[in-house]
C-alpha cells in the first residue's frame, strides 16, 4: 500500500481554505496550475511510499503510540508559499507548529523503527498543497494573496494513516484518492 501520516483539517476549516482557493483562481494563469481537490488536503507528517502488507501492523502500533505521547494541540491555516519554482504552491501553518513538527518527527521514527525504509531525513516543513505544474508557473501573485490568508484555529486532536491510490485512467487532471486507513486520537484519548 502506497501510505502516509497526515494531519487532516476538519471540514469548517476546509471550507475556509476553499473560500481563499476559490480567490486564487480567479487569477491570470490560473488554468496553468492544477488544484488539488478537497479531499487531497492535509498535512503530511510523513510520506511513507509502498509499504509491505507485513509492515503495516507494526507500523500501525508505532503510530499510535506516537499519537498517544503527543498531547493535542491548536494549528490553522496562515500564508502560503512555494516549492520548485512554481511547481507546488501550498498554504502553511501557525500556532503550535512546535507540536506538529515533533509529530511529524514521530511518525518518521515510526515508520524506521518498522522496518518501512525512509531514506534521507529532512526537516519538516508544515504545508498543505493547494496546487502543483508539471512546468515552472510564476506563483508570485498567488503567494501574495495567501501571505494575507489566516484561517481560524482548531484543536489537532488526531493523526490518520492515509492510503494513497494514484491516478490510472490517464485522463488527464485526474487526481489520486485518498482513503483513512485509520486514526489515532492525540494523548491517548478517545
Amino acid at each position: 500500500m502506497r501510505l502516509f501520516a497526515a494531519v487532516l483539517p476538519p471540514e469548517d476549516i476546509a471550507d475556509e481554505l476553499a473560500a481563499e482557493v476559490a480567490r486564487l483562481r480567479q487569477l491570470p494563469d490560473a488554468g496553468r496550475l492544477r488544484w488539488t481537490g478537497r479531499p487531497g488536503w492535509h498535512f503530511t507528517l510523513a510520506f511513507y511510499g509502498e509499504v509491505a502488507d507485513d509492515l503495516v501492523p507494526d507500523l500501525s502500533d508505532r503510530l499510535a503510540r506516537a499519537a498517544g505521547r503527543t498531547p493535542p494541540f491548536s494549528l490553522s491555516l496562515a500564508g502560503g508559499g512555494q516549492f520548485g519554482h512554481g511547481r507546488a504552491l501550498w498554504t502553511g501553518a501557525q500556532g503550535d507548529v512546535t507540536k506538529l513538527r515533533l509529530l511529524a518527527d514521530r511518525a518518521e521514527a515510526a515508520a524506521r523503527k518498522a522496518g518501512v525504509p525512509m531514506g534521507e531525513h529532512r526537516r519538516y516543513k508544515a504545508h498543505l498543497t493547494v496546487a502543483r505544474s508539471r512546468d515552472a508557473v510564476d506563483v508570485r501573485p498567488y503567494v501574495d494573496l495567501l501571505r494575507g490568508f489566516t484561517g481560524r484555529s482548531w484543536d489537532v486532536a488526531d493523526v490518520a494513516l492515509v492510503r494513497s491510490n494514484l491516478p490510472r485512467s490517464g485522463v488527464p487532471g485526474e487526481q489520486p484518492r485518498y482513503e483513512v486507513v485509520t486514526r489515532w486520537a492525540l494523548g491517548g484519548g478517545g
